[in-house]
């Protein structure tokens, strides 16, 4: 057994950390949020279990959260948005974690997240570099990070890749799809297969595992999405739209809930799951944001909404003028 300090980096595509921890929350029988201090544990020990050492000579002694959001100014016009950006950042303070964020660009008054993964890999690289990482643990999925896996290989940085495989039928009846790129797993020094892990009914009640979610109620209630009373009003009826699959269309946002939510979409509304939304988190839509969708249809043939963006506050302006 090591003797000597193991020294981890830590880096989060935070597109990525938020798209699964949606998943547990709303999708996964956990029915949890990931918690970072929960991972971070878990990761200490895992590197201890790969490196042959002890977990208290295992430190994570540098860690990073990338992610593309909205600016300060939108934020504070849309409610409780900022606060909650703001709580986030008090939990990865707390965690010793290092943020970074990139406004989200406008494209055509569409926000898009430009230089995120490119950013994250240079830091990630140059780190590892001068703080003489021994593991750098990466918490991503695209294969886009398959040359900086390579380059750390280069300078012996061991890299592990924690990666979650899923695939589940939202309430949309469409069959939702995450996989990690093969090629990331297969240079990785220590590939991490965290669906399998949770999933292992055997660990069901290890503390390690079940640390990784936050306890209790993993909901947020006080938050504005969750504040719009349920009425029978919202669910889709009967009647056929006026359009066809892959038209684009806007309107409002009536409901949001748990994961889901409606668009006012005449003659009735249009379902929408979380999984839906471009560019953007779900937690951070509000009931009467502009958006503009793709008309679709779930398993049963009934219309719905997709490619959900929400739009510029010029944009917006317009749509109410046509309307």
């Amino acid at each position: 057994m090591q003797s000597k300090m193991t020294k981890i980096g830590v880096f989060y595509d935070g597109n990525y950390f938020l798209h699964v921890s949606n998943y547990y929350n709303y999708d996964h029988p956990r029915q949890r949020r990931l918690s970072i201090t929960g991972l971070h544990k878990f990761i200490k020990q895992e590197v201890a279990d790969r490196e042959k050492s002890s977990p208290d000579l295992c430190q994570i002694v540098d860690a990073h959260y990338f992610r593309g959001r909205l600016s300060a100014q939108e934020a504070h016009q849309r409610g409780a948005v900022l606060y909650w950006d703001r709580v986030f950042d008090d939990i990865l303070m707390s965690a010793g974690v290092t943020t970074h964020y990139l406004p989200l660009k406008n494209t055509n008054g569409r926000r898009e997240e430009k230089g995120i993964d490119v950013w994250l890999a240079l830091e990630a690289y140059e780190n590892a570099v001068y703080k003489h990482f021994d593991v750098l643990v990466l918490i991503a999925s695209d294969g886009d990070f398959l040359p900086l896996v390579r380059k750390l290989n280069t300078i012996g940085t061991r890299v592990m890749i924690l990666s979650w495989d899923f695939e589940f039928t939202n309430d949309m009846g469409k069959m939702m799809v995450t996989r990690t790129s093969q090629d990331l797993l297969e240079e990785a020094s220590y590939p991490v297969p965290m669906h399998e892990i949770i999933d292992n009914r055997l660990r069901r009640n290890d503390p390690l595992i079940t640390n990784i979610f936050v306890p209790g109620e993993s909901k947020r209630r006080n938050h504005p999405i969750f504040e719009t009373e349920e009425s029978d009003d919202l669910e889709p009826r009967a009647e056929e739209y006026d359009g066809d699959v892959g038209e684009v269309h806007s309107s409002e946002i009536l409901s949001l809930k748990n994961g889901y939510g409606f668009i006012k979409f005449p003659p009735n509304n249009l379902f929408f799951h979380y999984t839906s939304v471009k560019e953007l988190d779900f937690n951070d839509l509000l009931v009467g944001d502009k958006v503009e969708f793709t008309l679709d249809k779930n398993e049963d043939k009934q219309f719905i909404a997709t490619n959900v963006q929400l739009i510029e506050a010029e944009d917006a302006a317009a749509l109410l003028e046509e309307e």
